[in-house]
């Protein structure tokens, strides 16, 4: 059974740096792109960004491009997103989720193409 589970999140001020991790159990990352994606408050859940399963990394918004990078552990079976210059409203619920259906190793748009949904880690940027 595929499970995620994602860590690292916290209370950190606006500049500062977070890297969240997603430990992977019951398959093999080299299998799957793995997607990062983040809830705010009254918001809908957006992607951020995705590694597949051939490493190769998709950024899935513009706010976030050359302050976050995604990488992947493959020993640890890890996935990790580092987040630099860090925003108020970078604020959120950060989720990750692997790939589903077909061609499960690319990275593509859309939420429901997703699944194995992790629990979430909740990161706060506030001074």
């Amino acid at each position: 059974q595929l499970r995620l589970v994602e860590s690292g999140g916290g209370l950190v001020q606006p500049g500062g740096s977070l890297r969240l991790s997603c430990t992977a159990s019951g398959f093999n990352l080299d299998d799957y792109a793995i997607g990062w994606f983040r809830q705010a408050p009254g918001k809908e859940r957006e992607g951020v960004l995705c590694i597949s399963g051939f490493g190769r990394s998709t950024n899935y918004a513009d706010s976030v491009k050359g302050r976050f990078t995604i990488s992947r552990d493959k020993a640890k079976n890890t996935v990790y997103l580092q987040m630099n210059s860090l925003k108020f409203e970078d604020t959120a619920i950060y989720y990750c989720a692997a790939r589903t259906g077909v061609i499960q190793r690319m990275c593509v748009e859309g939420l429901a193409r997703f699944g194995s949904w992790g629990q979430g880690t909740q990161v706060t940027v506030s001074s």
